[in-house]
């Protein structure tokens, strides 16, 4: 035998209550998850050159003691799941635990003795070990919000207790057993431990009483042992519901169930590894455990949301790898989506400040590359315009990049649909962004808005199903727009599918064929948010396999286990981040061997571009269309020089928006702020500077400039205004038209941005200004 594990009735009780794994809040029935019999399951594990011998003893001993054979797919199902651990902690949302190990021998009278007399719902999962021992690992789920969590803990106690009647003992020593350390890790080991302690760590810094110690810690859980039977008593008397209730969870703001997540999740740190913001920064406090833990804090009353914190909210790229890896199967992105709305659209904390720019730009242009709406369709082939119906059943969205920045997206994806004979519409000059960045920024009213102008557009046309090209664009449609489309009481009757959908299954019908060979071999990046997010993994392969001379082999990680490009909020909010991360995609890509990355996604496109020209990698990023068109004998251009170039404007912008830069241009336009402050205050404070003691006084008043100026710089802003735009635009490269709307735009953000930027930039700036109304120089 390799191993043999089991778990008893209660615990295959609870795991048929687990709620179902729900994608973007819509349950998804697995049909491969099993409702588990309520009896003591067992799996075994051995080599398949052993089988019959094996098979043929365990039929006979499992028959002898009036057992039955699971199904092969429950096995196969529980077999699977072994690394799920602690899935029942959602129905408490805490968990009491207790482990013991106990002789094999005795394992059946412990067990029962267990159930006898502890009358919570004590859950176990059993492992046999070597030399004839079995380790115990036992819940009993609970709440640790209710004073009953103390009282019920205390059966702990009595199942390691128990264990000891029949010959067993506690798991660990840890702090709670450390005096029972010599009966755990034997004599010799507990002595050899002491002298490495006093030899190594004689204060006791490292781990003060565990293992070791055996002070009033170890007094109290001797005493509590000899009143064991009361204890018992008073914990089985100390009940609390069992099953996910996540309503009435939430205080200080937070919604109930992502309240409720917070104090189920277990901690057990399956999502930090992948995570992308952790392997990108280095720092847990951005991964999912660090947000449920904080949050769990927060409710507490032991923390507060600080812009820090709000920060590492907004910043994860939505990429739900955590999402696949928890083993609670909690939905770790959708309720970061949550806290966006309650920490920016309901409490009005800041949003990072490149999304102001945006939400400047989509009021005005209704896009969030601050490109003229009047320019949107000019990618459009004449020779497909022609073609494009005003009202269809079909109508293509290509979304903001794929219109103003690698066009051949957009192209690509129209000539594709014109060969396989797809009649379709498009909203050309009257489309608006797709709206995911300013959901994702926490700017829901924009984001409404946004909903209504496109579900018309669409509506107008006479569309029964969108079609995108971008993934983001996708999962809007798909996933945002009908749920919101629900709350704000609009129609929305539309089937949304990704173009590679559309293309594949003319393919497989055999109307569509690609004629010329494409010899190459290339890799296939999966976009977050039409794989994990969508699902959509199999129909892009399919456009990929069908071209001829063309070989697709896989990144290592595929799929729900495809790494992300490090895009979208980070590269907005670090771009440095972004290129870790990035970089680690690319890298992964290359490993392949393969000729060029394929992907379908514009903004993985930019990014991966971006990335490689910072890493000097040079292996080429082409667009899923931008191929497939190669292959009926049509050549796009390479937007990769433009795209570079668009983005470093974007980059140097996000820069600029950092408190440190905005403070350092706020220093050179110190004359005509000072000139514009209102009510007089700019020439008392000039003629303060000029005065005997000048230095002294300003400096006295230093502590009123964090009050003085939120007050002073509305009044000031548009008088200042035609030299700040000077002053960015010597910092940022900006093409003619983005220059033309600086004037429109910068006022926008900065009416929304300054507030919030302010208690940053007034300290930084204080002294500076001190120093230029004394007449200081650097």
């Amino acid at each position: 035998m390799w191993s043999v594990s089991f778990i008893n009735p209660q615990m295959a009780r609870l795991k048929n209550q687990r709620p179902l794994k729900t994608e973007h809040g819509h349950p998804v029935h697995d049909d491969h998850r099993p409702k588990l019999p309520e009896a003591y399951l067992a799996i075994f594990v051995f080599p398949a050159s052993r089988e019959d011998e094996v098979r043929r003893e365990l039929e006979r001993i499992i028959a002898k003691h009036g057992g039955e054979r699971l199904l092969p797919e429950m096995a196969e199902h529980e077999w699977e799941e072994r690394f799920k651990i602690m899935q029942i902690k959602r129905l408490g949302p805490s968990l009491i635990p207790t482990e013991v190990v106990l002789p094999l021998e005795s394992l059946g009278e412990a067990l029962a003795d267990l159930e006898g007399s502890i009358h919570q719902p004590l859950v176990i999962e059993g492992m046999v070990a070597k030399g004839g021992q079995v380790i115990l690992l036992g819940f009993i789920p609970h709440d640790s919000r209710r004073f009953t969590f103390n009282l019920a803990f205390a059966l702990s106690l009595s199942v390691i207790q128990k264990a000891k009647r029949h010959g067993g003992r506690a798991y660990a020593s840890g702090l709670y057993f450390a005096h029972e350390a010599e009966n755990i890790l034997g004599v010799d080991r507990v002595r050899h431990l002491r002298e490495f302690k006093r030899k190594v760590d004689p204060k006791g810094i490292m781990n003060p009483g565990k293992i070791l110690g055996n002070g009033l810690l170890g007094t109290f859980m001797s005493i509590a042992g000899a009143f064991e039977p009361l204890v018992r008593a008073v914990g089985n008397a100390a009940k609390a519901p069992v099953g996910e209730r996540p309503e009435g969870t939430g205080r200080r703001d937070i919604p109930d169930d992502v309240a409720w997540y917070a104090y189920a999740c277990a901690q057990c740190g399956y999502c930090v590894d992948e995570c992308d913001e952790f392997y990108g920064r280095g720092w847990e406090s951005f991964s999912p455990r660090a947000k449920w833990f904080f949050l769990r804090e927060y409710l507490e009353g032991r923390a507060k949301f600080d812009q820090t914190w709000v920060n590492k909210f907004l910043a994860c790229t939505t990429c739900e790898t955590c999402n696949v890896e928890c083993p609670l199967e909690l939905p770790n992105e959708p309720s970061w989506l949550k806290m966006r709305g309650v920490l920016i659209h309901e409490q009005g904390h800041m949003t990072f400040p490149p999304f102001e720019i945006m939400r400047a730009a989509l009021r005005k242009e209704r896009n969030i590359w601050a490109s003229y709406s009047k320019d949107r369709a000019k990618w459009v082939p004449e020779d497909i315009e022609e073609k494009i119906k005003w009202r269809a059943e079909i109508g293509y969205f290509p979304g903001c990049t794929a219109s103003y920045v690698e066009q051949d997206v957009a192209q690509g994806t129209a000539r594709l649909l014109d060969a396989a004979g797809i009649e379709f519409t498009y909203m050309g000059d009257g489309e608006a962004c797709c709206g995911l960045p300013m959901l994702v920024a926490g700017l829901w009213d924009d984001f409404a808005d946004i909903l209504r102008h496109n579900v018309e557009g669409m509506e107008e046309r006479g569309v029964k199903t969108v079609v995108t090209s971008c993934p983001a664009c996708w999962l809007s449609w798909k996933v945002y727009y009908p749920e919101w489309a629900e709350k704000l009481g609009i129609d929305f009757d539309f089937e949304v599918k990704h173009y590679s959908e559309l293309i594949a299954e003319k393919i497989r019908a055999g109307e569509m064929q690609f004629t010329h060979p494409v010899e190459m071999k290339v890799t296939w990046h999966d976009s977050c948010h039409m794989g994990r997010a969508g699902g959509i993994y199999e129909p892009p392969r399919e456009v990929l396999k069908a071209i001829p001379g063309l070989e697709l082999v896989e990144m290592e990680h595929n799929r729900e286990h495809a790494h992300c490009c490090g895009g979208v909020i980070t590269l907005l909010e670090n771009p440095d981040t972004g290129k870790i991360v990035g970089d680690i995609r690319v890298r992964e890509a290359e490993e392949t061997g393969a000729e060029a990355l394929v992907a379908s996604c514009p903004c993985c496109e930019v990014q991966f571009r971006v990335t490689m020209q910072k890493t000097d990698r040079d292996i080429p990023v082409i667009d899923l269309a931008h191929i497939a068109v190669q292959a009926l004998g049509q050549q796009l251009p390479d937007p990769t020089d433009y795209a570079l170039d668009l983005w470093a404007t974007f980059e140097a912008m996000i820069w600029l928006m950092r408190p440190e830069p905005m403070a350092k241009l706020m220093e050179e336009l110190f004359p005509q702020m000072v000139d514009a402050m209102p009510l007089g205050m700019g020439k008392m404070m000039r003629a303060i500077g000029k005065m005997p003691g000048g230095r002294l006084a300003l400096k006295a008043m230093k502590p009123l400039f964090p009050v003085l100026f939120p007050m002073l710089m509305p009044g000031m802003m548009d008088k200042v205004m035609p030299d700040m735009l000077a002053a960015v635009e010597k910092r940022v490269p900006m093409p003619q038209h983005m220059k033309e709307q600086m004037p429109d735009l910068m006022p926008m953000a900065m009416d929304n941005l300054m507030p919030k930027m302010l208690p940053d930039i007034v300290p930084l700036i204080s002294d500076p200004l001190i120093d230029y109304l004394t007449g200081k120089t650097a």
